[in-house]
């Protein structure tokens, strides 16, 4: 992977994905998650972006950020998060994959693939049955804004027939 090359875009909107060391389920501890919000906040006050969707699931998260016009520096972001992260929540242990993935979101169709893709990934894990029932996801946020309806995807049989 020495020849990977990432996309900077002033003003991008992107998708991460970022997994814990080892694929350990450190996400399940509610402190950990706790210290993962503390670290987002600490850093959007220095270094703004909007978070357009996210999923934290126990050994990884789903992230879709837009950052301010003129700046398109992601990668400063994440490793501030991911450093806070490890400061306060590694207890001497690694706690993050070294790299993470990124998609830069090339129009409105890409981007609404990739929140539905998003908000659904606890059902494609086998975490719950129903997307409405996994608490730690913006999707309550856009059924709380009328964009999703509560009931979306329906059931595990009807979202694996939508995402196979």
């Amino acid at each position: 992977m020495p020849d990977y090359k990432r996309i900077y875009i002033e003003g991008g909107t992107y998708f991460f994905t970022l997994a814990t060391a080892r694929r350990a389920p450190r996400f399940a501890e509610p402190e950990t998650r706790l210290i993962l919000r503390t670290a987002i906040k600490k850093v959007r006050s220095r270094h703004p972006f909007e978070i357009v969707g996210m999923v934290i699931l126990p050994d990884h998260l789903h992230a879709l950020w837009r950052l301010p016009a003129g700046d398109s520096d992601f990668s400063l972001r994440w490793r501030l998060i991911k450093t806070h992260m490890t400061r306060y929540a590694g207890r001497g242990r690694r706690l993050w994959q070294d790299r993470f993935w990124e998609h830069a979101i090339r129009d409105e169709r890409d981007l609404a693939h990739h929140l539905d893709y998003l908000h659904w990934n606890p059902m494609k894990h086998g975490l719950v049955t129903r997307v409405q029932d996994w608490p730690w996801s913006s999707f309550h946020r856009y059924v709380a804004a009328g964009l999703y309806p509560l009931d979306w995807c329906g059931s595990r049989e009807l979202a694996d027939y939508a995402f196979g």
